[in-house]
């Protein structure tokens, strides 16, 4: 257990947040009189360097502290690729899709999918996305923050989440997204900081990069600091998993994922809009170095007998229980006072990522549902709407702690999910912008199809582990649904073909070049200046990985 000065700084940390969050979103409220859109989207104010930290902080959460360091310990560097291939998609949205969300002016992605195609593919996605908000967005991250909480201070898991929960709903509630997104930068650094800060220790106590490969140079393990792994490895994530299955998940996650992308749809123009997404694009260069290496230190440590993992459990074959690594490396890497600031870190991730789901939600629920239904519905009704949506949304987080607790790996256990549900949404947004005969028809139907085929499939892996589906690794699983769902769409725009409106027919690509000839900012602002450079680093990384 910890002492009363990290207890202490944790607390006067969380209070400190929920001042800001309820000082910004109340005086912002009174100089816009409350408007939805200002509540929502901010009143589409926001700056590059505001929307790259809050896009980092909705990405990084608790979950991503805990789990990348456990993938670390048990398997090296390989969960890496779900940071660095981020980069790619990153730059999708910034050339591909930031364009058409702001010139069609929506506030959410269900509303520009009926814009493109119908009411139909609005209200599946609305229904889609409001549930893996839930799940992927809160709960998994809840459940991450309890362990912490729980094996830091022996608080009760249930009990101190339902507070920080609460805490973080007020500000969010009260404030809209920009109380979140200013929020979220302050937690974005101090996250960042606080990873810094564990990654030097695990590096210092080991003796250096050369220590730490000496030791798998020895163990035999090596192959721990290859990004790109062979075909059979044990990880079940070979090299051609990674690069067909991640582009299905991350073009989803990353460019059709109302929590993500919401921060880009509050931006002040397009530009800020493009260089935003961009500017996290580089900050997910830092996670594989800062989240998932000191893992792989911890596991060096411990090899040597320099980290005490007996708390954890390790069975006779010498086999850790490593959902707990994180934690351990903070209580006996640090002193104290350090170890405060790092749990202030660790509520950070938990924070944002919680605030930003529920302001996404709040959003859905009153443009997608409330004023569908009630066209005539006034501003105050919209947010008060979207209020009650946050708190129920939250109810529903919490009560799937118990079962989602189940998975051995929190990180594995998302992205598990995500793999399900991403192929069919990810279709069609990529047909849509990119292939003018995608129809209204053949969008609905392969929404319907390819997540019923989602679920099925979901379902045949953890009941029958054994069969050909059960042995398939989820990221190939996700290529194979998404192609599935490719020709369902292909199918379908043939057989219904497609009849645009006149705002439909502005929304995808007339040629492949044209997302490169929007206005720019001149010298090293340029988007385009940006991409390639972003491009160029990961490719230089994969080499030296690989």
């Amino acid at each position: 257990m910890l002492g009363s000065l990290d207890l202490s700084i944790a607390i006067i940390y969380i209070l400190l947040i929920l001042a800001v969050g309820v000082w910004a979103g109340v005086s912002h409220k009174l100089e816009n009189k409350g408007s939805a859109s200002d509540y929502f989207l901010a009143g589409k104010s926001l700056k590059w360097p505001a929307i790259g930290l809050a896009l980092f902080a909705t990405n990084i959460s608790t979950v991503h502290l805990v789990s990348l360091a456990q993938s670390g310990f048990d398997t090296g560097l390989l969960n890496g690729n779900f940071e660095w291939m981020a980069a790619f998609t990153l730059i999708l949205l910034a050339l591909f899709f930031v364009p058409f969300y702001l010139k069609s002016g929506v506030s959410t992605l269900p509303d520009f999918l009926e814009r493109r195609y119908d009411k139909a593919s609005r209200e599946w996605l609305t229904m889609i996305s409001i549930v893996s908000a839930i799940v992927i967005h809160i709960a998994f991250s809840m459940l991450a923050g309890g362990i912490v909480l729980k094996t830091l201070f022996g608080f009760d898991m249930y009990l101190s989440i339902t507070v920080i929960c609460i805490i973080t709903g007020i500000y969010t509630i009260l404030g809209g997204l920009r109380a979140v997104v200013i929020t979220e930068s302050i937690q974005t650094i101090v996250l960042l900081a606080g990873a810094f800060i564990i990654s030097f220790a695990a590096y210092d106590k080991m003796g250096g990069w050369v220590s730490m490969k000496d030791v798998l140079v020895d163990e035999g393990q090596l192959e721990r600091l290859s990004m790109l792994r062979p075909h059979g490895d044990s990880s079940g994530m070979p090299w051609y998993a990674v690069i067909l299955g991640y582009p299905i998940l991350g073009i989803w996650y990353w460019c059709a994922d109302q929590t993500i992308v919401q921060r880009v749809l509050g931006a002040k123009d397009e530009n800020h809009g493009r260089v935003g997404a961009l500017f996290c694009g580089f900050i997910k260069i830092l996670p594989v170095f800062i989240f998932v290496l000191p893992g792989l230190f911890a596991y060096t440590l411990f090899k040597t007998g320099q980290l005490d993992l007996t708390s954890l459990g390790v069975d006779v074959a010498g086999n850790v229980n490593s959902k707990g690594i994180y934690t351990l490396m903070i209580t006996q890497l640090l002193p104290s006072g350090l170890i405060g600031v790092l749990v202030a870190a660790l509520l950070s991730g938990l924070m944002s990522q919680i605030s930003g789901a529920l302001n996404s939600i709040s959003t859905m629920v009153s443009y997608d549902i409330y004023k569908q239904k009630r066209p005539q519905a006034t501003d105050r009704q919209l947010i008060t709407a979207g209020k009650i949506s946050a708190v129920v949304a939250m109810a529903f987080s919490l009560a799937l702690l118990p079962l989602l607790d189940k998975y051995e790996s929190i990180f594995n256990g998302i992205n598990d999910v995500i793999a399900h549900i991403a192929p069919p949404i990810t279709c069609v947004f990529i047909l849509g912008i990119f292939w003018k005969k995608a129809s209204a028809a053949s969008s609905k139907w392969t929404l319907w199809i390819g997540s019923a085929l989602g679920v099925i499939v979901f379902i045949a892996n953890k009941l029958f582990p054994e069969t050909w589906i059960g042995q398939v690794p989820f990221m190939v699983m996700a290529f194979y649904l998404f192609i599935i769902c490719v020709l369902i769409q292909i199918i379908f725009s043939y057989r219904f073909p497609v009849q645009h409106t006149a705002e439909s027919k502005e929304l995808y690509w007339k040629n492949p070049l044209e997302p490169l000839r929007g206005e720019a900012w001149k010298g090293f602002g340029n988007y385009k200046v940006l991409s390639g450079i972003l491009l160029l680093i990961v490719v230089v990384l994969y080499g030296i990985f690989i």
